[in-house]
């Protein structure tokens, strides 16, 4: 044989032995980063976040998948996505030596009309080889009462969550008013995206009570979401009539209660009430509101904790304006202001009869006190027994035996908790004559010498 032949055999053999190669496929099975996906409580209406796994062909030959099939077909609550295409069957899937698929899962649930949660649960199966191997999808699916766009009134159960959408309105400019809308002990209240409870000339009665608490924050209930603030608005009263807020959480929106103007004397009374997380005021009063907050915790916010803008009555006790936003913030801990601009005009509007009373003002920055007034604005308002967080010492005369810039030594101000451990500067300092009976948990203040701020130390 001459030697042209020879290398012509000798490179188709190989060239035959290299696609013989490329065609053989593993006989063996996939691997999955996870046997089973688990959702938190989702709404029924309402879709859940993207989850995801990964499908590993751990083999050193490629594999081919038969079938993808999320096995309850159309009439599953389930979607399923692999490797960017959606659908609830896939064939003929082609997966390299130790390369791996992203699949994706979400999940929509209809409405049940039960009040107990429930457990639903498909599978998605993958055939190769003649072998089949599932992936366990479960949810936790709750009905809820939905308010979409609506007036409200009344008083709500608390069988069920209820969640709102866009607006839930107790009266609206043009439509109606002098409602008021009743909210028991109990209920928890979750909010879409962008959503508001609006209060405009009504009223509310938030009943919470200790242990059972009234709650409003997103309606994502993935643990991811706990603590992300700007998840809906707030809760805003427009020339209310006299409402209430007792043992409520509020947390993780825009705006937590914001009070504009008044229709009464006294616009809202806010006890054992905890606000916090929100992007930019845990509370925003403006235009002559009267406020009065007992035992209340205003936390966390990105721009003020609390902000009291152009004029009104405020009587704060035992409360705490504790901020330690994680980022960058623009504001204080609690801020007053007399005056605004308009047109450039100044204005100016009184603050009357005001008090703040045996509270913690306290935070990350520099100032977490600021009052900015102007000459001519009347400025009636006594700070008494408080501690103050403050690098220049306010010298009004209505500042009596307040503490400034000590170590109130909070348990973990970063978790939220304002607890204090011995020794802090908040121990047994308080007003006697200007205290809550109980503080925000039912402890009974030292009647002698109460502590500051809205926990009593045991």
């Amino acid at each position: 044989m001459n030697r042209a032949l020879i290398i012509f055999f000798s490179l188709s053999f190989l060239l035959l032995s290299g696609c013989k190669k490329d065609n053989t496929f593993t006989k063996d099975h996939l691997d999955f980063s996870t046997d089973s996906v688990l959702f938190d409580t989702v709404f029924t209406t309402v879709g859940s976040t993207t989850q995801r796994f990964r499908i590993y062909n751990n083999n050193n030959s490629k594999i081919k998948i038969d079938e993808i099939e999320l096995m309850g077909g159309s009439s599953s609550p389930f979607r399923i996505n692999i490797d960017g295409v959606s659908g609830i069957f896939h064939e003929d899937i082609l997966l390299n030596r130790n390369d791996s698929l992203f699949a994706f899962v979400e999940v929509t649930l209809q409405v049940n009309s039960t009040t107990n949660p429930l457990v639903i649960s498909d599978s998605i199966r993958f055939l190769t080889n003649g072998q089949n191997q599932y992936v366990h999808l479960d949810v936790w699916g709750q009905d809820a009462y939905f308010h979409n766009n609506e007036i409200v009134a009344g008083t709500w159960l608390n069988d069920k969550p209820h969640v709102i959408y866009g607006l839930a309105a107790v009266g609206y400019p043009g439509i109606d008013s002098n409602l008021n809308l009743t909210i028991p002990q109990g209920t928890d209240v979750y909010c879409h995206k962008n959503s508001m409870l609006l209060v405009y000339k009504s009223s509310i009665d938030i009943q919470g009570q200790l242990n059972n608490e009234v709650t409003f924050q997103g309606d994502r209930l993935e643990s991811f979401y706990d603590d992300v603030s700007g998840q809906w608005w707030g809760i805003r009263l427009i020339e209310a009539q006299t409402s209430t807020i007792n043992y409520a959480i509020i947390k993780n929106g825009a705006i937590g209660v914001q009070v504009d103007s008044t229709q009464d004397p006294l616009t809202l009374t806010m006890t054992n009430t905890k606000i916090e997380n929100f992007d930019f005021f845990n509370l925003y009063v403006a235009a002559g509101a009267n406020v009065v907050a007992e035992n209340c915790l205003f936390g966390d916010a990105g721009l003020y904790g609390v902000f009291l803008f152009a004029g009104g009555e405020y009587n704060f006790t035992n409360c705490n304006f504790t901020n330690y936003w994680s980022g960058s913030r623009g504001g204080p801990a609690l801020a007053i202001k007399t005056w605004y601009e308009y047109e450039g005009v100044n204005y100016v509007r009184p603050v009357v009869n005001s008090r703040f009373d045996n509270c913690a003002i306290y935070g990350t920055v520099d100032k977490e006190l600021e009052i900015d007034t102007i000459p001519g604005a009347t400025f009636d308002c006594i700070f008494n027994h408080n501690l103050v967080k403050r690098d220049v010492i306010y010298d009004y005369p209505n500042f009596i035996s307040n503490f400034w810039n000590l170590d109130p030594l909070f348990i973990s101000p970063s978790d939220g908790d304002f607890h204090f451990e011995a020794g802090s500067a908040l121990d047994n300092v308080g007003d006697a004559l200007y205290s809550t009976p109980l503080d925000i948990e039912g402890v009974a203040r030292n009647a002698g010498s109460p502590d500051i701020g809205c926990y009593e130390k045991l």
